[in-house]
């Protein structure tokens, strides 16, 4: 089998043997492996694509697609559109052939980050159950491109000047009207303010509505940025259990009756994706009314529920103005169009203006604009239900492919929705070691035991479903985990 000629001019891979025991898409992500692990394809070579393969070797296009897939999913290779599938730069592989006989070399070892959480982890490629990713090989990049192009277009110099602070008013209206229908929301465009990212909008909250030594509710385990944000605006934190039926509210007043705020994920709890009951739901809401508190709810993923329709919103039940919805376009879209949202009471409008002069720059008109087109257009409602079932497949496939390799060593939560699935693991295994091994091996894994205040969360991993793409990808990594124990 011959690469075309290019950066890798005369480059061979062995070829196929149909008798051999290995399946032949096994067969091919091993040949490429071994090329690129030996310095023939380098970073950056582009490789023969799925079309081109099947006609020269007479095989299935699945079956070519099933080893691109594999060697998409260890980080090997990726897709560039029309520009075609390349190795991976910054791979930082050492030409180097392997003795004879001897296996081919693995990936390289990428950083640890074990002190960055997901949101803020970029490796040089999309590892294996890497958090925080939508399934990005499933994204309507040419509609994303054709309505880039006509923004650009018609993008006239008021344009181009500084952008609105409060958000571009199309996108304010378009947000309004989807959450009117899809999460029960009622507000106006006026209540609504576009951010940078979950970050910028808790800052804008904290600096609008709280102060110095404030105490908010967090969930534990729950989302470790919060935490950190909270510290570096000298607020003091106070860890609520979750269990089953979400945050345990009975505790959050036993613990501090008089906190000023609540930091909540009601749809899917982060990271355990249990559902805030509506009998919580109400006595959080109940709380905050006599408290004069604020809640934040964190609507971070909630379009993807997969055993029933998404549930509504803690806002829509919210009766007395105390619940503040950030939402955001990372999940549903992708991350770094470092775009989100939140909406405020109707008489925290005046006051979130005032804080919005004063510590927002504003976010990029132009990725604005596309946004808006692509909501008016109707794609961003096909694009969410797409990503549902696409996400509901995907999910079950990477369950039953970890599940039927890793069985006896973990037992995988049943959750209503969410993007990332929990392995409790059995026995004596440390959560936080196995992680930290899967980074050395060129996979992405989180420790439950991380996202607890005092770190005494059962031993579990969180694992993305998102981008794993077939079980024969999954029982592979399920594989490469096991040697990891």
């Amino acid at each position: 089998m011959k690469i075309p000629k290019g950066r890798h001019e005369g480059s061979n891979i062995s070829p196929l043997d149909p008798a051999a025991a290995e399946p032949f898409y096994r067969q091919i992500y091993e040949r490429f492996r071994g090329a690129i692990a030996g310095g023939v394809l380098k970073p950056g070579d582009r490789i023969p694509s799925a079309r081109a393969l099947t006609k020269e070797l007479g095989l299935a296009r699945g079956t070519i697609e099933a080893a691109y897939s594999l060697l998409a999913a260890e980080g090997y290779i990726q897709a560039r559109g029309q520009a075609g599938t390349i190795v991976t730069p910054g791979l930082g592989l050492k030409p180097k052939m392997p003795a004879a006989g001897a296996a081919p070399p693995a990936l390289p070892v990428l950083p640890s980050h074990s002190g960055l959480h997901a949101s803020s982890f970029r490796p040089d490629s999309i590892l294996p159950f890497q958090m925080g990713l939508p399934a990005l090989d499933a994204f309507p990049r040419k509609i994303w491109a054709r309505l880039g192009a006509r923004c650009v277009r018609a993008m006239q110099p008021l344009d181009m000047t500084h952008p609105a602070v409060y958000g571009l008013p199309a996108l304010r209206t378009g947000i309004a009207a989807y959450l009117q229908v899809s999460r029960g929301i009622d507000c106006s465009p006026s209540q609504i303010f576009v951010t940078s990212g979950y970050r910028h909008t808790m800052q804008l909250i904290g600096h609008a509505l709280l102060k110095a030594g404030d105490r908010v509710w967090l969930e534990d385990p729950g989302y470790p940025p919060t935490r950190e944000l909270l510290e570096q605006m000298q607020m003091e934190s106070v860890a609520v259990p979750v269990d089953g039926e979400g945050l345990v509210v009975a505790d959050g007043v036993r613990l501090a009756p008089r906190a000023r705020a609540a930091v909540v994920t009601p749809a899917h709890q982060s990271p355990l994706c249990v559902s805030l009951s509506l009998p919580r739901r109400l006595a959080l809401l109940e709380w905050a009314g006599r408290n004069d508190a604020w809640i934040v709810e964190d609507d971070y993923d909630g379009e993807y529920r997969y055993v029933s329709r998404p549930l509504p919103a803690l806002k829509s039940l919210d009766r007395d103005g105390r619940v503040l919805y950030a939402g955001t376009f990372s999940k549903v879209l992708f991350p770094s169009l470092r775009l989100a949202y939140l909406v405020v009471p109707e008489t925290q409008v005046e006051r979130f203006q005032q804080i919005s002069h004063i510590f927002a720059g504003g976010s990029p008109q132009l990725t604005q604009a596309i946004v808006t087109a692509f909501i008016a257009e109707g794609h961003f409602a096909r694009h969410i239900q797409r990503m549902r079932k696409l996400y509901g497949e995907r999910r079950e496939t990477a369950r039953a492919g970890l599940e039927s390799v890793l069985g006896k060593h973990v037992r995988i939560d049943a959750q209503p929705g969410g993007m990332h699935l929990i392995l409790r693991l059995q026995g004596r295994h440390s959560d936080r070691r196995l992680a930290a091994r899967m980074r050395e091996d060129g996979m992405y894994g989180e420790a439950l035991s991380k996202w607890t205040r005092e770190g005494a969360a059962a031993s579990a991993l969180l694992l993305s479903f998102t981008n794993i793409d077939s079980r024969a990808t999954a029982e592979h990594l399920g594989r490469r985990i096991l040697g990891l124990l």
